[in-house]
């Protein structure tokens, strides 16, 4: 049974930083892909950020967010700097069975129960 838990989020004002944690278990976590996404409210689903052996970003947190993982510690983080309002919403960590980078959340089977990032102006 694959299990994720995020944890990390919380308020912070604009221009400041967070960083989520996503610790799982029931895999051998190093051998597939890992990814945040974010759903504001009224808005749909949105990537951020996934990581195989390579990142990749979504457009609007490119630059500013950084995906890194601790296969030992089976933990993906998202560090979050220069925080906008408009990065508030609920932030959910996702494995996909497979080790390629995928950006369409229908492709990740295991999802973690989210974290609220709240940015303030």
């Amino acid at each position: 049974q694959v299990q994720l838990v995020e944890s990390g989020g919380g308020l912070v004002q604009a221009g400041g930083s967070l960083r989520l944690s996503c610790a799982a278990s029931g895999r051998t976590f190093s051998n597939y892909a890992m990814g945040w996404f974010r759903q504001a409210p009224g808005k749909e689903r949105e990537f951020v950020a996934a990581i195989t052996w390579r990142t990749q970003y979504g457009d609007s947190v490119k630059g500013r967010f950084t995906i890194s993982r601790d296969n030992a510690k089976n933990t993906v983080f998202l560090q979050m700097n220069s925080l906008k309002p408009e990065d508030t919403g609920v932030y959910y960590c996702a494995l996909r069975e497979n080790s390629f980078i995928a950006t369409t959340q229908n492709l990740y089977e295991y999802w973690g129960q989210g974290t609220q990032v709240t940015v303030s102006s």
